[in-house]
This record gives structure tokens, sequence and C-alpha cells, in this order.
């Protein structure tokens, strides 16, 4: 019965705030791909001065668009799994892929071949565990479903302030990085698994003591269910699922070659080599903050400006980025503000496009509807990986894919302002 769920033996009014904390360290495992910017450049390193390779920024490129791509068409297939399994075993099934992913990583012997392991088999890994913690907070919290999730992603968008200096130091101290791959893979495999098994989803009609369901308020959902069919032949989609590729595209780009680009700009403004990799590690917390602070900062702009208003102001956000850093790409002080900006503005758009998924189309069929629109956030990765990749490897350098961006930024304001917007049912 409903009155005697335990969660660790506690009420599960109290007991179910531990869950939320073991969903946060499953999503620091899972999201130490945001971490891959710092580790990339010894990997680069490895296999330029080790194996003697000759390796090109787009090759190092890759690996980051093959996971994140992996990740976003993943994620939505999970969903039905979830519902009929359960979170523990699916999350115990991609927590051990994400592991077996890092391990598999340190045996690479070119970026092809940490594409297929790391890309591939930790990419699924993620998109199998990633909607586990989630649905678990979002059926304990019914009375505060918007704080639970939102903490519990925190950790995902956080992970990289943690990994990129842990990195650093194995690399520098336990054998180098792909002693560290292997560290980390170790670790993330243990973790992801005995944290899965903690995972449970309430009793049928269980709520927590002394709260009851709130009458809908008028307005506060879509007046229409779109069936995924339904919002595949409507505009709107087309103009939130274009948003959403071009905020993916700036944020995730601007994760993958963080320390690159940092040390572009560190070497322009004359800093030495070892004292700029250091600055660029210790950047990554907060830059991550930033990141993970854009979920529930633009979450609330999304319920108080609308989704369209919200997605302009982050294009704006992201022009300003842009032109601060490409008209001053030997500052490391613009680098600084253009890249805070960039990350928050990309947990913004994971917080914008569910919402907005929600409030167009509909809850009755939202789970296929918002896994659909999610591709989004994987063609992105996989259009700026190629487009910034091209730029250094054909220009030299970083600095012009930065104008591309801020003309992305442009169009996406017009395809917002003509586009997304609530749709018509016909």
């Amino acid at each position: 019965m409903a009155d005697d769920v335990k969660i660790f033996g506690m009420p599960p009014e109290s007991g179910r705030w531990i869950l939320v904390v073991v969903g946060i360290l499953i999503q620091l495992c899972l999201g130490a791909i945001y971490a891959y910017g710092v580790i990339r450049v010894p990997l680069q390193n490895h296999f330029t001065d080790v194996l003697g390779l000759q390796v090109t920024a787009m090759d190092m490129t890759w690996p980051f668009i093959v996971f994140l791509l992996l990740f976003a068409l993943t994620m939505p297939l999970a969903g039905p799994y979830i519902q009929k399994m359960g979170p523990k075993k699916v999350c115990t099934v991609g927590g051990a892929l994400v592991g077996i992913g890092w391990i598999a990583a340190s045996f690479s012997s070119s970026p092809l071949i940490l594409a297929v392991l790391y890309g591939i088999i930790g990419g699924v890994g993620v998109g199998i565990a990633y909607g586990c913690p989630i649905a678990v907070s979002a059926q304990w919290f019914p009375d505060k479903r918007g704080l639970a999730v939102g903490l519990t992603v925190l950790g995902f968008g956080f992970s990289a302030a943690l990994i990129a200096p842990i990195s650093d130091l194995l690399v520098a101290d336990y054998g180098g990085v792909m002693s560290a791959l292997k560290i980390f893979g170790i670790a993330f495999f243990i973790i992801t698994v005995v944290l899965s098994q903690m995972l449970k989803v309430p009793p049928a009609g269980w709520c927590p003591a002394g709260w009851t369901a709130p009458a809908p308020k008028p307005g506060a959902t879509a007046t229409v269910d779109f069936m995924r069919s339904e919002m595949q032949r409507n505009p709107s989609f087309y103009g939130l699922w274009l948003c959403y590729t071009i905020g993916s595209l700036a944020g995730l780009t601007a994760i993958g070659i963080a320390k690159p680009v940092g040390l572009e700009v560190a070497a322009g403004a004359g800093m030495a080599a070892v004292a700029a990799g250091a600055l660029m590690t210790s950047l990554t917390l907060p830059f991550a903050l930033c990141n993970g602070l854009g979920r529930p900062i633009f979450g609330t702009l999304t319920d108080k400006l609308t989704p369209r208003n919200t997605a302009m102001v982050t294009y704006v956000l992201i022009i300003i980025a842009c032109l601060l850093l490409y008209t001053n790409y030997t500052s490391v002080l613009m680098y600084t503000i253009a890249f805070a900006l960039l990350w928050g503005c990309l947990g913004g758009w994971l917080a914008i496009a569910p919402t907005a998924t929600a409030s167009y189309f509909g809850m009755k069929d939202y789970a296929k509807n918002y896994g659909l629109v999610f591709t989004a956030y994987g063609i992105g990765a996989v259009i700026g990986g190629i487009v910034s990749a091209q730029a250094k490897d054909i220009m030299g350098g970083y600095q012009p894919f930065f104008l591309i961006v801020a003309g992305l930024a442009v169009l996406g304001i017009i395809v917002a302002f003509v586009l997304m917007k609530p749709p018509v049912k016909g």
C-alpha cells in the first residue's frame, strides 16, 4: 500500500531527496563528455608525439561528434524501456556501457578508433541511462517536479567542472591520458552500476502526504494535444527544431573546443603554454556552473517570457559572445566572458526546448515528441563540430568560426520570430 512506502527505511517525503542525490551523482558520470574540450588536447598530443600520427582538428572532433549524435539518437529510444523494465535495469545497462566505452577508449590507436570505442559505446550508454534518474525524480516529486528534475540534470551540466581538473591531475601524475581514460572508465562503471540499483519509482497512486494535485490553470498546457505524426506536419515543430539545432550548435561546439580556443587566445596574449593550459582547465569550473545554472534560469524565463522570446534572448547573447571573441581574439577576459555565455545558453536550450515541446504540443505524446525534437541536439553537435574543425584546418585557427555562429544566431532570431509559436491544429 502507498502508506507503507519507505525509501532507505525513511518516510518517502524525506527519503526521496536521497534519490535526487543519487540521480545527480549518476548524471555527473554521464556528463563527463562535456570535459572533452580539455581531454582532447592531451589525446591529440598522444596521437602525434607518442604514436607519430598526423592528426587534424577534424580528426579530433569526430569522437565528440559521434558521442553526442549517438546520445541524441539513443535517448528517445530508451524511453519505452524505462517504462517497461524500470529505471534500475535500464540505467544499469547504460551505465555499464558508459564505463566500458571510457575503458575501451584507453586502447585507441587513432582518432578514428577513439570515435568508435568512445563515441559509439559511450554515446549509446549515455543515451540509454540519461532519462532514468530524470524519470525517478519526476515521479517522486509531483509537488516539486521542476525543482527535482532541474537539480538532477544539473549534475550533467556540472560534470566538466570536476572531470577536467581530475583529468589534468591523472594525465600529469598517473601515467598519461590513456591511463586517465581507463581510470575514469572503471570509476564510472562502478559508480553508475552501484547507484542504479537504488533507483525505483513510487507505486501507482502515491503522492506526498498532505498534497493533492492542483486544478490545471487556464492556458497552462496546450489546449490540443499533438501526436508525433501530427507534430511533424506542423510548421511550429520545424521552427522549434531549427532553433534548437542552432542553440545546440553554438553551445556544444564551445564545449568541445574550449581548451584549444583558449590556448590560441592565450598564445596571442603572450601567455606561457604551461600557465595557459592550467588557466584553461581552471576556467572549466565557471563555464560548467554557467551551463548548469542556465537550465533553471532560462527555464524560469521561458515561463515568464514564452519560449519564442526566450529563444531570441539566447541568440542575442550568442551574437554578443561571438562578436566579443572575434574582435578581441587575444583577450583572455573576452574569451572567458564569451565562453561563459555560450555554455550558459546551451544549458538554457536544454530547458527551453522541452518546455516549448510541452507547451506547444501537449503532454499526451510528449515522450515521443520531445524525443524527436531532441535529435536537434545531435545534429547541432555534428554541424558545429565539422564547421569549427574545418575553420581550424583550412584557415589555421578557430577565430572565423565565431563569425559564422553569430550569423547563424541572426538566422535563429528570424526563424524563432516567424515559426516558433503556439501551433494551430489543422
